[in-house]
């Protein structure tokens, strides 16, 4: 953890995917210093360090992946308490995730991968497994684990897919013939075509699912800095030359308020494969 010099600093829990995360919150630091509001951040090497921290009031606020979002909402619920998501990114709003297969696949509809082999990124990533899982389930009626195989690729579990080396081993896996079919979000899809992982014309969609939201900013207290932080964090423009940097590290444009209204899919995925259960009971 970093110490804070400031006793009376608002302090932000992200969790270090990347080492590019040091550099993202050294900068917002500075800048929210510069407008007035102490503020600090402690590093996680996971989400669910993450969350207890902000139950335990640790932290104010939590960079929560929404797997987070739905740990703290259930944890919080157990103690009486709300919690709120009070921004996110605009990237952060109406993401899909799709079901990939190579180009000369027989696979023609999602009822053909019965008896066939799904990749999908590590266990505890929303969109390279669990939203796409449960798209799966819920247009073909096909059981993961049991009507067709599941090949997870645990890349750092914990970190719920923000490292995206599951996906993109999945995507390999599915290139040289390894898997019948693999799952990631569509943003990755693109990405890894340009970057050659899934060469020129090799793959197809062969379904994509309903849209979601990612990332939000937790807390579990609205009072005076949350407010300050929230309008600081809104009122941030691309445009401005202290903030651009920032903003393209953390991949936006233009932060909008928090909503909750994105996360049914993943609701629904949690919830048939329990994938929270045994840390909310622990919390």
């Amino acid at each position: 953890m970093r110490v804070s010099f400031a006793k009376d600093a608002y302090v932000l829990g992200a969790v270090a995917y990347d080492p590019k995360v040091v550099t993202i919150w050294e900068g917002f630091r500075t800048w929210f210093g510069s407008q007035g509001l102490a503020f600090d951040y402690v590093l996680f090497s996971n989400y669910e360090r993450q969350v207890r921290a902000l139950l335990d009031g640790e932290i104010h606020v939590a960079w929560n992946s929404p797997l987070a979002w739905i740990e703290t909402e259930r944890a919080v619920a157990h103690r009486g308490k709300r919690a709120k998501a009070v921004a996110m990114r605009d990237t952060d709003c109406d993401l899909t995730s799709v079901i990939v297969v190579r180009a000369d696949s027989p696979i023609r509809t999602m009822a053909d991968l019965r008896g066939r082999t799904v990749a999908v990124g590590a266990s505890d990533s929303p969109q390279a497994t669990l939203i796409p899982l449960v798209h799966v389930r819920r247009e073909s009626g096909l059981a993961p684990g049991k009507d067709f195989e599941v090949r997870r690729n645990e890349v750092m579990v914990g970190m719920h897919g923000d490292h995206v080396g599951g996906e993109r081993d999945a995507a390999r896996q599915l290139v040289v013939g390894e898997v019948d079919a693999a799952c990631m979000i569509d943003g990755n899809h693109l990405a890894f075509s340009r970057e050659g992982t899934l060469p020129k014309g090799a793959t197809r969609v062969l379904s994509q699912t309903g849209r979601y939201d990612h990332c939000n900013f937790t807390v579990l207290d609205t009072d005076a800095r949350c407010a300050r932080f929230t309008e600081l964090l809104l009122a941030q423009r691309y445009d401005d030359a202290a903030v651009r940097p920032l903003l393209d590290l953390e991949g936006l444009k233009v932060w909008k308020e928090g909503r909750t209204t994105g996360y049914e899919l993943l609701t629904a995925a949690v919830n048939e494969f329990g994938t929270v259960d045994e840390f909310v009971e622990s919390t």
